[in-house]
């Protein structure tokens, strides 16, 4: 029975979509202090990915606590990826302006949010068609 159940949950490097989120949200929390820490940041945009990172967590606990919602807070947690992709798209207006790296750190977590973000979209998109194709 277990067997059968885990069969019919998705799931991305042996982790559910929703642990996942978790994960993913405590590093973009974690990479944001560090940023600010290493390059000696007094400024609150470098927590910007801690700031995303925050509610991904939020949703994705209680999308697992409260399974009568789940689909709910996932798709919560899916803007908050899209709005994590779309702050790392503005690495783009760095590079036309030809002033990409000017501020290294927050280039470089530009490239992260838009890379992982990218990632992370991909893998909600292919939970929720798996959901949809196994929905009972």
């Amino acid at each position: 029975m277990e067997n059968e159940n885990s069969n019919k949950e998705f799931k991305v490097l042996n982790l559910t979509i929703e642990k996942l989120s978790i994960y993913y949200g405590l590093f973009l929390i974690a990479w944001g202090v560090m940023v600010s820490f290493i390059s000696g940041s007094s400024s609150s945009t470098s927590y910007i990915p801690s700031f995303l990172g925050l509610p991904l967590v939020v949703f994705s606990y209680l999308a697992v606590k409260f399974s009568s919602k789940k689909k709910l807070f996932m798709h919560i947690v899916v803007i908050f990826g899209l709005i994590i992709f779309l702050g790392g798209l503005d690495f783009i207006r760095s590079i036309l302006s030809g002033n990409a790296f000017g501020n290294f750190w927050a280039d470089t977590s530009k490239i992260m949010m838009l890379l992982t973000g990218l990632y992370f979209l991909i893998q909600c998109v292919r939970s929720f068609i798996f959901a949809r194709k196994n929905k009972e």
